[in-house]
């Protein structure tokens, strides 16, 4: 029940109406019996600043930043950890001591999610599809784990740019042409693009998937549809494949141990986002 006590947090994106956040950390919270809230607030870029400086004066305890905010919150904050800092974006802003702190939790969550179903990358060389936001947070994810990361992307200048951050040596247009004579020799495939989310679930990168050996993975971060074009004929040639929906679940784990600093309860949270998934394909 929403008293006096209640703990506001909550997402700023535009749009953010599509969000699974609220249903997630809604059901953690009740779960562990916390007497906490999370909304979505639809915050165009002209008002982020007021939107910060609501969170100041308000006293919410948490924000997740979503699309178009991960960036434009950089200056909006007191500080940034070293992960923001280096991936150039973030996600999850909380307080310590007294000071508005911004970070990123993409880039663990992502780790989290191959982890949590059996993949290692340690060492790996793996393709990055996309040069955008997400693209940043799995790079740096993967260097961190001591990965050659190749990049491809549909507009190569974009690609080089991201490339230039990172120490990237391969950088590719995205299409089967160019990726083909390289995927014998790579473990694994991240897609950051937005191709094979739905409304336009019957498409997926140009990616010619006969060319990876029979060991290599292939990861997907889109999460809705739960089972992209991609990752279904990635099964279909017996490789293994990880959806979108556990970096999801774990960035937001993560997130919700920043604010609360208890242990989220994972499983809890991804049930509440299957539900909403698998309702919306019994539906289609």
């Amino acid at each position: 029940m929403i008293d006096a006590h209640t703990q506001l947090v909550g997402v700023l994106g535009y749009p953010v109406r599509h969000s699974l956040s609220p249903r997630m950390h809604n059901r953690a919270f009740a779960h562990l019996g916390l007497n906490w809230v999370y909304l979505a607030f639809e915050v165009s870029p002209d008002a982020l600043a007021d939107a910060i400086a609501g969170m100041r004066g308000l006293g919410i305890q948490g924000l997740n930043l979503t699309i178009p905010h991960k960036e434009a919150v950089h200056t909006l904050v007191d500080q940034l950890t070293p992960t923001a800092q280096t991936i150039g974006a973030v996600n999850t802003v909380y307080w310590e001591s007294g000071r508005l702190v911004g970070d990123n939790t993409d880039a663990e969550g992502f780790l989290r999610a191959l982890e949590g179903e059996g993949v290692s990358p340690d060492g790996a060389r793996v393709l990055v599809m996309g040069a955008g936001g997400s693209a940043r947070a799995v790079i740096y994810a993967l260097q961190s784990r001591g990965c050659e990361v190749l990049l491809a992307n549909r507009t190569l200048e974009r690609a080089q740019q991201l490339a230039n951050a990172f120490g990237l040596k391969t950088v590719m247009p995205l299409d089967r042409a160019h990726l083909a004579p390289i995927l014998a020799e790579v473990q694994g495939v991240v897609n950051c693009t937005a191709l094979g989310m739905t409304p336009n679930a019957d498409t997926m990168p140009d990616l010619p998937l006969e060319w990876l050996p029979g060991t290599a993975w292939v990861c997907d971060l889109v999460y809705r549809p739960l089972q992209t074009r991609l990752l279904r004929s990635a099964q279909a040639r017996g490789l293994k494949t990880v959806s979108g929906l556990g970096m999801l679940v774990h960035q937001g784990a993560l997130a919700f141990e920043r604010w609360t600093g208890m242990p989220a309860p994972v499983a809890v949270m991804e049930q509440a986002v299957l539900e909403v998934l698998q309702g919306e394909e019994a539906s289609t």
